[in-house]
């Protein structure tokens, strides 16, 4: 997307950094799979253009060279790994940026109740990293269209071939009111039971 962006002449031609290593390597994989593409990528390709790389495009993936970014002292753009913001390279990205107001960190996917990346975008003016405070200065912006995650009913779909064999689920991701509906979902289409866990429970399986 970035890269229609600056070949389009929407925004300027800015270093863009991946820096993540298992993001480098999944791209690897992405990039051996044509026959995977979808329409949009078969044509940008057919273009002439690369989905994974461009001129000012670099993959990070020695510590030395992540750490060298805390230099770069022009405009650029830092693609790292979220983890909801709970570890990885993007820990340190957002301890030296996040206190710049000229600085903005887009989250791109869902970030649950209680973590870092929440906590950016609950509006938290401090949050500690690595044990530490740190004002949080920078603009914090999210969109919601790149999330990869299947909805209600594609999980529903997806369950089914395996009900048979199930004897119980625990559902550990998301809201909670959506894990209501979802535990509700799935124990009138296919009476399984459910369970909700709260920090602290265990079970013996």
């Amino acid at each position: 997307m970035i890269h229609e962006l600056i070949h389009e002449g929407r925004i300027n031609e800015i270093p863009v950094f991946v820096d993540s290593p298992l993001a480098v390597n999944v791209t690897e994989a992405f990039r051996t799979h044509t026959e995977c593409y979808d329409a949009e990528t078969n044509t940008f390709v057919d273009g002439g253009d690369d989905p994974f790389g461009f001129r000012r495009l670099r993959y990070i993936r020695d510590v030395e060279e992540s750490k060298a970014l805390n230099d770069v002292r022009v405009p650029c753009v830092i693609i790292s790994a979220s983890g909801m913001a709970e570890a990885g390279r993007v820990l340190h990205h957002l301890r030296n940026n996040i206190a710049d107001p000229k600085n903005t960190v887009l989250i791109t996917g869902f970030q649950a109740e209680n973590t870092l990346g929440r906590k950016l975008l609950d509006g938290q003016k401090e949050v500690n990293i690595f044990g530490e405070p740190v004002r949080v200065r920078a603009e914090v912006l999210k969109i919601n269209e790149l999330s990869g995650h299947a909805d209600q009913q594609e999980l529903l779909a997806w369950m089914e071939p395996l009900v048979k064999t199930v004897k119980h689920v625990f559902l550990v991701h998301g809201e909670y009111t959506q894990q209501q509906a979802m535990a509700a979902a799935i124990q009138d289409r296919y009476g399984v039971a459910v369970t909700i866990p709260a920090r602290g429970d265990s079970f013996t399986v």
